[in-house]
C-alpha cells in the first residue's frame, strides 16, 4: 500500500501539468529466474520525442548500482525523481499503481524499464512499452531480465 501512495504521488507530477483527468495504471513487471541477486529497476515515461518525463518507480536502495541504470541516468532521471522500493529478486514480480494524466496516453508516450543486476550484466530500457488503450492489458517481453510487462488501465 506504501509504495502504490509514493508511487500515485510522484505520478501526479506527471499528471499536474496536463491538467487533464487522470487514471490509475497498474504496471507488473514480472523478472526472468536469471539466478543471480537482486535486480535494480528504474521505471520512467518519455514523450514522442523520447524525452525524459519522469520516474514512476526506483527499485533497489544501493546508489552504486543507480549509475548501471544507464538509458534512466542519461535521459535526466535521479534517485530523488521517484517512489523507491527494494531490489527485485530473480523469477519475483514487481508491481506499481500509478495516476497517469489522460493526456499522456495513445499520444506518444512510452514506459521504459532498464534494469542492473548485481554482480551481471544491465540492461538498458529492457522493455519500452508505448502507452496506449489498445495495449493495456497485453504483456511486453523484455530484452534480458525483465521476461513481460503489462501495464493495465
Amino acid at each position: 500500500m506504501k509504495t502504490e501512495l509514493s508511487a500515485a504521488i510522484i505520478a501526479a507530477a506527471l499528471a499536474l501539468p496536463a491538467m487533464a483527468e487522470a487514471r490509475q495504471i497498474t504496471i507488473t513487471t514480472d523478472l526472468q529466474s536469471y539466478g543471480g541477486r537482486g535486480a535494480y529497476l528504474a521505471v520512467y515515461v518519455t514523450d514522442a520525442a523520447g524525452a525524459y518525463q519522469g520516474t514512476l518507480y526506483l527499485a533497489g536502495h544501493k546508489s552504486r548500482y543507480f549509475r548501471h541504470l544507464s538509458d534512466w541516468t542519461r535521459a535526466g532521471g535521479s534517485a530523488m525523481d521517484g517512489a523507491t522500493g527494494a531490489s527485485v529478486g530473480p523469477g519475483r514480480t514487481l508491481t506499481i499503481s500509478v495516476d497517469l494524466a489522460d493526456a499522456l496516453i495513445d499520444a506518444g508516450y512510452e514506459i521504459h524499464v532498464d534494469v542492473a543486476v548485481e554482480d551481471m550484466r544491465d540492461s538498458p530500457s529492457d522493455v519500452v512499452v508505448p502507452l496506449t488503450t489498445v495495449g493495456a492489458g497485453t504483456p511486453v517481453a523484455g530484452r534480458s531480465f525483465v521476461q513481460s510487462l503489462r501495464y493495465d488501465m
